[in-house]
């Protein structure tokens, strides 16, 4: 770490009558040519019982004033308005920075007093600063570089404890789509934990693709490979530049792939993909996801699904085993147009248990819509050899290795399906068997985008959204991370962000970012997240004081049309 008196001052602090000092925010006024930004790591010499300490603070706006009483006085002064030539009046002006205290290395909370040296911090101070100093070396998860205006750079570290708990769990990211590179900051900060984190071969990962087929060929590296300046910047945040081991595809069945062999995905990857399709026998317990979008204020429908689940489990082993007037239900041709749910002399739907008869044909409606009129091929009478049970190949993973399951090409129903069945999959696995399961990873990260699609803002309660809560909400004991992203974080269940110990927010409009999502950011930061550039981000964490402006290197996978 420089000395201080190493590093040249940049302005002085200052207080007035107006606007005094206090122990959460100064103010100094900057020497002529100094260029300071917003987010710029500043500290200041501050009193102690012996010597000096200092405030470190960041800065969140910048004013110009001069000792014009009005902007007339300026106008007149420059002769009545000629732009051209020398201003009558030379005026005295000065720019000051508003600066947000973060900390002081005595833990001295005094108002910074008036005419004291102001200047940059070096990386040592900024990690001082953001508290990084306080945290074990096993801890830290580089999270991205701090770039300054004095050409300073500082890696960002976040606290693990605080990404995949016991302190604290769960990573959201937020910001306009294509601009804030949500998805490629979501995969740099896993492999940055998969490089990083302790007892990392023991944390396992599922990502979800849900656009077009950039995340199915992240074991494979760049064809072109990394410009030398992204090498630089994997090297200063100390990672290596390469794409994942150890992955595991998993790939939806379509309706040509009997024929054609190739899944219903955008694009194929090189190796280690597999096939995965929903037969009755894999769905009869999860219809509850299938049909989490359908309103049922009188649970009418949920009260069918549970008549239906119980018909067609085996009472003695939990398992499918259809039974009794359920016996002949083997599929989903005969579960829909066959007894117990229809009449078979009338062929119409007729009463089953408390669900009256209009019930069970309006049921019968919407689950023919979703699995065989407007399906995408995922849902078939018997699974085929070649694909898996989604579930039992989910319950597989160990430590070390990622899943990513495909599901981009399939419909919003079927999408809710997937992504509830790895969610109750995986809290079953931790929440009721885990203590059973010797080679369970002791962690697990699930990454899923377009999270506000699972999780929106409303008041009727489903089954998707009660995974995702008790995920938000338990995850962190269980060892369950759940990293989402979406466009609008105020589109998201509130609980669910609430949860979060990590906000990520890439460039955002005003009018999203004026609502109450938002409000633990302040009206400087809200400005300065609109101009926000591609790459940029702002990273809010529950040991830093304040947010702070970070860059991250490109992703170091082979990506689409790369």
């Amino acid at each position: 770490m420089q000395e201080p008196s190493d590093r040249p001052v940049i302005g002085l602090s200052s207080a007035t009558a107006s606007q005094p000092n206090s122990s959460d925010e100064f103010s100094f006024w900057l020497a002529p040519g100094v260029i300071v930004n917003p987010f710029d790591i500043v500290e200041a010499q501050q009193v102690a019982p012996q010597g000096t300490s200092r405030t470190f603070g960041i800065v969140t706006t910048l004013d110009h004033s001069t000792d014009a009483p009005t902007h007339l006085s300026n106008f007149i002064s420059n002769d009545f308005g000629q732009v051209g030539g020398e201003p009558n009046t030379a005026r005295q002006g000065t720019t000051v920075a508003h600066v947000a205290v973060l900390s002081n290395d005595q833990e001295i909370y005094m108002p910074v007093m008036n005419d004291r040296p102001v200047r940059f911090a070096d990386e040592a101070g900024i990690h001082t600063a953001l508290g990084i100093d306080q945290v074990p070396e096993r801890y830290r998860v580089p999270a991205g570089l701090i770039e300054m205006s004095n050409g300073t750079r500082a890696v960002v570290y976040l606290d693990s404890r605080y990404i995949l708990g016991p302190e604290g769990a769960h990573v959201n990211i937020t910001g306009i789509s294509g601009l804030a590179t949500k998805t490629s900051y979501a995969i740099f900060l896993i492999q940055s934990i998969l490089q990083k984190a302790e007892n990392r071969d023991r944390i396992g990962v599922i990502i979800l693709n849900v656009k077009h087929g950039d995340l199915l060929t992240i074991d494979e590296p760049p064809r072109a490979g990394l410009p030398p300046e992204e090498h630089e910047l994997w090297e200063k945040l100390g990672l290596s530049p390469q794409p994942f081991t150890n992955v595991r595809y998993l790939l939806p069945y379509g309706k040509d792939t009997q024929t054609t062999g190739r899944p219903n995905s955008f694009r194929i990857p090189g190796r280690n993909w597999f096939l995965y399709a929903y037969s009755l026998a894999d769905t009869y317990d999860k219809l509850d996801l299938l049909l989490s979008n359908i309103p049922d204020p009188w649970d009418t429908v949920g009260a069918l699904i549970g008549e239906i689940s119980q018909g067609l489990s085996d009472p003695r082993t939990g398992q499918w085993g259809p039974r009794g007037r359920w016996q002949n239900v083997t599929d989903w041709q005969h579960l829909l147009n066959g007894p117990p749910l229809v009449d078979p002399n009338t062929g119409q739907a007729q009463q089953v248990g408390d669900v009256r008869a209009v019930s069970v044909g309006r049921f019968r409606r919407l689950l023919r819509r979703i699995v065989q009129t407007r399906q995408t091929g995922i849902f078939v009478s018997q699974r085929p050899r070649g694909a898996k049970n989604l579930s039992q190949e989910i319950a597989r993973i160990r430590g070390g290795e990622t899943i990513v399951v495909d599901i981009a090409r399939l419909a919003d129903d079927e999408q809710t399906l997937v992504f509830g069945d790895i969610l109750r999959t995986i809290y079953a696995l931790y929440a009721e068997e885990g203590s059973e399961e010797e080679d369970l990873p002791e962690k697990v990260i699930i990454f899923v985008d377009e999270l506000n699609k699972y999780a929106p803002v409303r008041e009727r309660e489903s089954p998707i959204i009660e995974q995702v809560l008790d995920i938000a909400e338990r995850g962190r004991s269980l060892g369950v991370v759940l990293l989402g992203a979406e466009q609008f974080m105020s589109a998201v269940h509130e609980r669910v962000v609430g949860n979060c110990s990590t906000m990520v927010i890439g460039r955002s409009g005003s009018a999203e970012l004026s609502s109450s999502a938002y409000r633990f950011l302040g009206p400087a930061v809200k400005a300065n997240i609109s101009r926000l550039q591609k790459g940029e981000l702002v990273v809010s964490h529950a040991t830093f004081r304040q947010p702070v402006k970070i860059r991250f290197p490109r992703p170091s996978y082979l990506q689409e049309g790369t």
